[in-house]
């Protein structure tokens, strides 16, 4: 497939674009044209920019380069801080006598978990019920209430499966078994 870099027209074949005209260089065999160099222009012939350039000093100008690198003598600045210091010898290590390393008592006192009416932290909106406020929609600090706990039974009204009596496989009582099809009977 063609795709036109002018108009991204598709096309499947071609010399030139059925939607704008252009041409496609690349598909047709038209021999490149002779390029004479222009007459006027110079020819700045260069070998890797490793040529040697003749361009004199102009006098009007003055000469401000620096020295640098190795040619300059070392030289030591005096009012330079050194980031050195001497050895300091044997110093005293002593722990210290105020340092807390433990935790604090449990006095058993915790805080009360919010009931009723409770404030949005973000827009301070107040709702009465709910685990996302209406207003901004963030989660309320809110107390879940957990279901009580049962004591559990088998038998097919909790909706526990218990194993097949021929094969062992976990099944739902008074139903078929899915890997033999023995009928499971409900235990009593």
């Amino acid at each position: 497939m063609i795709i036109c870099p002018v108009c991204d027209h598709v096309q499947s074949e071609g010399e030139e674009c059925e939607g704008c005209g252009k041409r496609f260089p690349g598909l047709m065999n038209i021999p490149a044209p002779a390029v004479a160099p222009l007459p006027e222009l110079e020819l700045t012939h260069h070998a890797g920019g490793r040529v040697p350039v003749d361009a004199p000093a102009l006098p009007e100008l003055d000469l401000t380069r620096l020295r640098s690198g190795p040619d300059l003598p070392a030289q030591s600045v005096p009012d330079l801080e050194l980031t050195r210091s001497g050895t300091t010898g044997e110093v005293p290590v002593a722990p210290m006598t105020d340092l807390d390393t433990g935790r604090a008592q449990d006095d058993g006192v915790r805080t009360a978990a919010p009931v009723g009416a409770v404030t949005c932290r973000y827009c301070r909106h107040v709702q009465a019920e709910g685990l996302l406020c209406d207003g901004c929609g963030m989660r309320l600090p809110r107390v879940r209430v957990a279901a009580p706990a049962t004591a559990k039974r088998r038998g097919a009204d909790e909706g526990e499966r218990v194993p097949c009596p021929s094969c062992h496989v976990p099944a739902w009582p008074g139903r078929a078994c899915v890997a033999c099809g023995t009928k499971v009977e409900v235990e009593a």
